[in-house]
């Protein structure tokens, strides 16, 4: 029996090499964002809405009603745009990530120094999603499936025929995510992108969350199981645990830090929303010495 497929239009940041996508049931026209970006310039402070007006904008050519606005994780590269989208188009629709957030925000809540006012209960967010809890995306089956690793609260979401893998899995030619963020694990993302492949048909399209242009090539953010069981250079068939923890360490332990790493958590660990403004009217983020 083939599964329905929806339509899926992709929308690159350039900035910040990631791939936020606006993904719709075409019967009904129900739609969800996934991991929308805020723009951010480091230098200024300023932010900016081009991004995810171009989300919203999108949304409203083709006549959808948005009915979730999905994070695959609290991401340390870009500001996600939720909390904008939500405030200024759709108020009722909820923000959701997976029930692992609630370790992010802990461990986090300490290097920021945010005290006890800071709750560490998910509660920031609308929706917490269980490990495989189900939902609906108008007549499309849609399913929230764990795949930490990368991540404690890294999440992806099954739309149909469409994966939408957060940073578990690039392009097959990039290989897999980091693992060496606080919570992160290399064995236990092996496990995590395994139980895909094993769970999920070949033909399941996989749509990534961040690409770099390995070699040189255009952005991509399309591909599918199929073509990262037998091409995915850091985890394809044939590729043991042990194999894939050697090579995803060695291969961390050269990588630099993400440049808004100290921005983003802040900002999405509060699922999108920015600090509230000090005494003097002005929102501020605080940069930790020697953390992370």
């Amino acid at each position: 029996m083939s599964i329905a497929a929806p339509v899926v239009h992709p929308f690159h940041h350039a900035g910040t090499g990631t791939w936020s996508y606006v993904v719709a049931d075409a019967a009904s026209g129900g739609a969800a964002i996934v991991d929308p970006v805020l723009d951010f310039d480091m230098a200024s402070g300023r932010t900016g809405t081009a991004s995810a007006q171009a989300l919203a904008d999108c949304v409203q050519a083709h006549g959808y009603v948005v009915r979730w606005l999905l994070e695959t994780h609290a991401h340390a590269d870009h500001l996600s745009a939720a909390q904008w989208l939500k405030a200024t188009f759709w108020p009722r629709v909820p923000v959701a990530i997976g029930e692992g957030i609630r370790s992010v925000q802990a461990r986090f809540r300490e290097v920021f120094d945010l005290g006890p006012g800071f709750a560490v209960d998910g509660s920031q967010f609308d929706h917490l999603f269980a490990a495989g809890e189900s939902f609906a995306l108008g007549g499309l089956a849609c399913r929230a499936i764990p795949v930490p690793g990368h991540t404690s609260d890294s999440n992806a979401y099954l739309v149909g025929d469409a994966l939408f893998s957060g940073d578990s899995l690039f392009m097959p030619d990039g290989g897999t995510a980091r693992c060496d963020f606080p919570g992160g694990s290399a064995a236990t993302l092996y496990r995590s992108i395994r139980r895909l492949f094993d769970e999920l048909p070949d033909d399941t399209r996989v749509f990534i969350c961040h690409d770099y242009g390995p070699g040189g090539r255009e952005p991509a953010c399309e591909t599918t199981i199929g073509a990262q069981k037998r091409d995915n250079i850091h985890v394809r068939d044939g590729i043991d645990e042990a194999g894939f923890v050697a090579t995803r360490e060695a291969r961390d332990a050269t990588l630099a830090m993400p440049a808004l790493i100290i921005p983003s958590v802040q900002v999405n660990i509060r699922a999108g929303a920015l600090p509230a403004p000090r005494g003097n009217g002005i929102r501020y983020l605080d940069f930790p010495l020697d953390t992370l």
